[in-house]
């Protein structure tokens, strides 16, 4: 009895051990396939998770690239526009020196031509008053004087400025006062003359008086007009005409259409183109 009791018990044990171990078997293979399933799907998970971290890179990527082409594109429009802008500026200061240049050029040339008309309204007459200036400016007068084709050595245009200094100061007319000088020194100027700068035969001993430059020798001339022979008082003042002038300066009867004649020179490069 005991045997067979002993029998059914080790039959139970190990019944009861294989159920275990059934159980045991079905918990781990149940707890291996969990294993398998979770790990998977943490693969799936972490596939997916790069799938969409290299779909945000690329993104991130192409976002990145689209900007670099906005902003280089819009440094390119700003460029051009800054371009544009400077090239626009230039052509404006361009034009605006090209209208100042006009403008002065105009202005030069209305001024030219106001010039040429007060010196084609000059006159002389052969018993004109000789302390009446000509009423030309100095600019005006200097451009006559450079009209005189007779005036080869320049000698007249180049003291210009002084001789017409001289006859305001000393009330004399231009036009004579130049006459003058070539009648007694020639348009070249005589060699004696140049040599003592004695222009209108100032005599002392019946020599010619030597004075110690072109300009003292030519304020000497003018102040000698002036005050001896067309001021009353002077001590050769016999009237303002060149008649008048010639009684105590020159004997010879020649001497007044001489001196016209200079004069009449000077006048006549009026008519010629300026």
């Amino acid at each position: 009895m005991k045997s067979n009791s002993g029998t059914k018990t080790t039959v139970k044990s190990l019944f009861v051990v294989l159920v275990v171990f059934l159980a045991i078997g079905v918990g781990t293979s149940i707890t291996n396939e969990e294993s398998i399933v979770e790990k998977s799907n943490i693969i799936i998970s972490t596939a997916e998770s790069n799938e969409s971290k290299n779909e945000y890179v690329q993104e991130r990527s192409v976002r990145h690239t689209s900007e670099e082409d906005h902003i280089s594109t819009r440094s390119s429009t700003s460029s051009r526009f800054e371009t544009e802008i400077v090239r626009q500026k230039e052509e404006e200061e361009e034009r605006l020196r090209l209208e100042a240049e006009e403008k002065l050029r105009q202005e030069a040339e209305a001024k030219r031509l106001a010039m040429i008309e007060n010196i084609k309204n000059i006159s002389i007459s052969v018993n004109m008053d000789l302390t009446q200036r000509t009423g030309l400016s100095k600019e005006e007068f200097k451009m006559l004087i450079g009209n005189v084709k007779a005036d080869s050595a320049k000698f007249f245009y180049d003291n210009s400025d002084l001789i017409y200094d001289l006859c305001e100061k000393y009330e004399l007319n231009e036009i004579f006062f130049c006459g003058l000088i070539s009648a007694e020194s020639g348009w070249n100027i005589a060699s004696n003359h140049r040599r003592t700068n004695n222009y209108i035969s100032l005599m002392s001993n019946g020599k010619l008086i030597r004075y110690g430059s072109l300009e003292e020798g030519l304020e000497v001339a003018a102040k000698t007009l002036h005050t001896k022979y067309l001021s009353e008082g002077g001590s050769f003042y016999y009237g303002k005409t060149l008649s008048a002038v010639r009684t105590k300066f020159c004997p010879s009867e020649t001497w007044v259409g001489l001196v016209y004649g200079r004069m009449n020179q000077i006048v006549n490069a009026k008519n010629i183109d300026m």
